[in-house]
């Protein structure tokens, strides 16, 4: 059985899809306004709860010259207006353990990079503050060992953990989504997270290059990893993607969103009346 995990009023684990999103990296003011006002409509019309997301600070970026935020006190003063003005629990990565902190005093959720997943420190850090933790599966490591950093947040006495798929990589430059990771993940009890944005970025090439994601095939992997039975979709938006500073080729049009998750939210309906017809097979 899940664990549910709160996040603001928001039941991560139980039988409503949630979605987390916003642009990826916080951009200006009337970038992260117009962003948070259509996922507010969104959200309203659809009933589909919201944690809103950007980065302060991008620090995987694959060149100095590229944009990598405001930084931590800017970033945080931006994501606690949004919290303020519109309502949504907040979600943000931190990528040094001197983060966790102040971090979350703003945020309800302390998300982990894929990259860094196995930082002890970091990971301990984070979950000592008390937040939720959001790991980020890490490109190189098989699903069923993510049981290892959400040991290292419990160790600390923290368990409001979230588990999020977002594509290996062998090398090549690209990531393939496997659908038993779904599976093994969710096998830890844990709430488990589709990163939709973040599984079609081709590694090697600038996201401001089209060819640096393939937005084509999103319906695509968005209705398998919700068919096998995920508990919430990671999707960056934003009002232009194609003018964004980081993963342009990769973020939604913001204004796209709502037809895009219909489908989402029809099959997650359909695998939710599946798995509770399944449950109650078994405790016959």
């Amino acid at each position: 059985m899940t664990k549910i995990v709160q996040v603001g009023n928001i039941a991560c684990g139980s039988d409503q899809l949630f979605l987390i999103s916003g642009p990826c990296v916080i951009e200006t003011e009337d970038v992260m306004l117009r962003t948070a006002e259509k996922l507010k409509e969104v959200s309203e019309r659809m009933k589909v709860p919201v944690i809103y997301k950007s980065s302060f600070t991008k620090d995987n970026r694959s060149s100095v010259d590229f944009y990598q935020g405001p930084g931590l006190d800017e970033g945080l003063k931006v994501l606690a207006r949004i919290k303020k003005d519109f309502g949504f629990p907040i979600l943000t990565d931190i990528h040094y353990p001197s983060q966790a902190k102040p971090a979350a005093e703003v945020v309800d959720v302390l998300q982990i990079p894929a990259y860094l997943v196995m930082q002890t420190t970091l990971v301990t850090e984070a979950a000592r503050t008390g937040a939720v933790i959001n790991l980020k599966h890490a490109q190189f490591l098989a699903p069923d060992n993510m049981t290892k950093p959400a040991e290292k947040c419990v160790s600390v006495g923290n368990d409001k953990i979230i588990l999020t798929e977002r594509g290996y990589t062998f090398g090549y430059n690209d990531l393939v989504v496997d659908p038993r990771a779904f599976y093994h993940m969710r096998k830890t009890g844990y709430p488990v997270v589709f990163d939709i944005t973040h599984s079609i970025r081709k590694y090697g090439i600038p996201s401001a290059d089209p060819r640096g994601g393939n937005r084509d095939v999103m319906p695509t992997i968005a209705r398998a990893g919700v068919a096998a039975g995920v508990d919430g979709v990671f999707i960056e938006t934003h009002p232009d993607p194609s003018k964004a500073l980081c993963d342009a080729a990769s973020q939604l049009c913001v204004y796209d969103l709502e037809e895009f998750l219909k489908p989402l939210l029809d099959l997650h309906a359909v695998e939710v009346k599946h798995r509770q017809l399944a449950a109650e097979t078994q405790s016959r």
